[in-house]
């Protein structure tokens, strides 16, 4: 590829449910009586029409985008009921997604997909705060062309990892292979399996969570378990050792949404370890994330149907995490 390809895509801060909106329209509403004495950025966060988080919101407002009765207002503004309101969200600013020459660690490549153990601590795609160093911006630089999803700048993918979540990703290097793995995660048919540690020692032997997710009501940046308005979410889980105070864990993913182990693990009262947004303030112990490990992957290739199955050894960090507690906390 050129040293010089830049790609211009559209950026869009979220991916899956509640993705951000961006459409360059106006939109108005009109406040309920019910409604009365609410801020007017958390009223508008509860839209669904608009399906923008609060700090967006509140970055409209500040822009002048948002009027109360023709006037700008502040995001503290208590709404009285009556009211109409006007926002204007303007279309998706364009960046530039530029390949950079970053070590993976690469599980499998052919024509069709590329297989990566991904690190904990690094970004999947470019999003706000994390422009460059992604995994998207190393696989444009050693794929030479990816194909887009949707049009945004996550080229070749069809699912993801958290930040802080390492383990195997699979990329798809062609449009009729992104096709074909979207379908098979869509459908069910591809294999995800993680470990984990969580804290707390978890009961049965195994057990499944059944539980819907959706965007968390009082915090966009977080998921939680939304029985009427979540999306169907279920997680298999299987003890693998106990330690005092601790649970190591195998847990499969029927579903996909996300940070799905993370909040079905939280809602059972068993945080993943090290988790900074789901799990208690003060950790037991200090961890650059999660102990979240995607060791096993399995899924039919997209070219010829071959049952194709990887896994990938702990990280340090963990090994070194079950070290510990093998030593310290035996049960």
């Amino acid at each position: 590829m050129s040293d010089r390809l830049v790609r211009e895509v559209e950026f869009l801060e979220e991916w899956e449910e509640g993705e951000e909106r961006g459409d360059g329209q106006t939109y108005r509403l009109q406040v309920t009586a019910d409604r009365g004495g609410m801020r007017l950025d958390r009223f508008l966060a509860g839209q669904e029409e608009l399906g923008l988080s609060r700090s967006r919101i509140q970055q409209l407002i500040e822009e002048g985008l948002v009027l109360v009765n023709g006037a700008r207002v502040k995001a503290s503004y208590r709404v009285s009921g009556g009211e109409e309101i006007e926002v204007t969200v303007p279309p998706p600013v364009t960046m530039e997604l530029v390949p950079e020459d970053i070590p993976l660690d690469i599980v499998y490549e052919d024509k069709e997909i590329i297989v990566v153990n991904k690190p904990q601590g690094m970004v999947v795609h470019p999003a706000h705060g994390h422009y460059r160093g992604t995994l998207v911006n190393a696989l444009l630089y050693h794929c030479r062309d990816l194909p887009g999803l949707n049009g945004v700048l996550r080229p070749g993918l069809v699912h993801r990892l958290d930040k802080d979540t390492s383990g195997l990703l699979v990329v798809a290097k062609t449009e009729a292979a992104q096709r074909s793995l979207t379908e098979q995660i869509k459908n069910r048919e591809a294999v995800r399996t993680y470990r984990a540690i969580v804290m707390g020692e978890v009961a049965e032997p195994a057990g499944i969570v059944d539980a819907p997710i959706g965007r968390h009501p009082n915090d966009r940046k977080k998921m939680a378990v939304e029985p009427r308005k979540g999306r169907p979410a279920v997680t298999h889980y299987r003890v693998l050792e106990r330690f005092k105070g601790f649970t190591y864990l195998e847990l499969k993913l029927e579903t996909g949404r996300t940070h799905q182990i993370r909040v079905h693990m939280a809602y059972l009262g068993y945080p993943v370890l090290g988790d900074p947004l789901y799990g208690p303030r003060r950790q037991p112990f200090s961890l650059a994330g999660q102990a979240l490990h995607a060791y096993y992957l399995a899924f039919r290739h997209p070219a010829d149907g071959r049952w194709l199955e990887f896994s990938v050894p702990l990280p340090e960090y963990f090994t070194r995490l079950l070290d510990h507690l093998r030593s310290h906390y035996s049960s």
